[in-house]
């Protein structure tokens, strides 16, 4: 039995790192089909002289050619009955606010789910080696657990990129209310936060940098900013593009708004941080009397205890 249990532990711990190498391949997937035509361009521009092209690294090859093939698989059966049943319209959203909702990064999410689905029972069988009912149970596991693993990991990486899109939130406001203070219109302060704020501003920057793109290609602003405020699910934000969308068509002063909304969301972080504060102020109070009390009381009573054992002992004496 714990031969069996220390395998089961030991399956598990191979299925989350070959699900945490996948999901590291994945992140870098969006950023590779995005800027694999720039990178083309600019190594066609260069001079051929001084020698001979630089190979590509060995490690970016290797994940190249795992995401290719996780998307090829996902591309066979994405069009499907399966690859409907794999990618519901939950996995959609969560693709969606992760920033992968694109045929390339759906793709690899389907081929991701039918590889460990397909494996993880595989493993079990070679590794655990069951039999009878134990077998149908333990494969069973494998297949739910293969399922559901990239749905439970990406489910964390998007709450991970909400709660950095809603950290972001004031900084944009602020930026916001600045560029409107030196006489900048909406369309150029979100063109300078795109390209100048960027590095501080890493989710909503490269959002607002998509909609400044789509919006230079013709699209209108309210259909260029419609992902900046639905992905994330951030009742703020979506006031913040409505905002910006109502200044746009209608013109008018916006930084005093602006100053309004900051200080609003300043005060509901603070009473939000209050509340976690008292909440684990709570908590300590368990772990101060599990911890700290019993090395107090013997700090306090241990020479008591020492000096009546050592009068009781000279009493008990010849």
């Amino acid at each position: 039995m714990t031969a069996a249990l220390l395998l089961t532990l030991s399956l598990l711990l191979l299925a989350a790192a070959l699900l945490t190498f996948a999901l590291g391949l994945f992140g870098h997937a969006r950023q590779t089909e995005r800027n694999s035509h720039a990178l083309q361009s600019a190594i066609d521009l260069r001079a051929p002289s001084h020698g001979s092209p630089r190979e590509p690294n060995a490690r970016t090859s290797a994940r190249h050619y795992v995401l290719q093939w996780l998307a090829s698989v996902g591309e066979r059966v994405g069009t499907g009955s399966l690859g409907k049943a794999l990618l519901a319209p939950e996995d959609r959203i969560l693709l969606e606010q992760a920033g992968r909702n694109t045929a390339h990064g759906r793709a690899i999410f389907i081929g991701l789910r039918l590889v460990l689905a397909a494996s993880l029972p595989l493993l079990a069988l070679l590794w655990l080696r069951p039999r009878g009912l134990t077998e149908a149970i333990e494969l069973i596991g494998a297949f739910a657990m293969g399922v559901l693993l990239p749905k439970f990991a990406l489910r964390g990486w998007a709450a991970r990129v909400c709660k950095r899109a809603e950290d972001e939130l004031p900084l944009l406001i602020d930026l916001l209310r600045l560029l409107q203070g030196v006489g900048f219109s909406i369309d150029q302060s979100l063109q300078m936060i795109a390209e100048r704020f960027q590095p501080v501003l890493p989710v909503l920057g490269k959002e607002i940098h998509d909609a400044n793109v789509a919006y230079m290609h013709g699209r209108a602003r309210a259909q260029s900013l419609r992902r900046l405020a639905e992905a994330y699910a951030n009742d703020d934000l979506q006031s913040l593009v409505q905002m910006m969308l109502q200044v746009h068509q209608h013109g008018g002063a916006v930084q005093e708004p602006l100053r309004q909304f900051g200080e609003r969301l300043r005060e509901q972080r603070k009473s939000a941080m209050k509340e976690r504060t008292g909440k684990l102020s709570v908590k300590m109070t368990v772990v101060m009397m599990l911890t700290l009390l019993p090395a107090l009381m013997a700090v306090l009573a241990g020479p008591a205890i020492v000096a009546l054992a050592s009068t009781m002992s000279k009493l008990q004496g010849p």
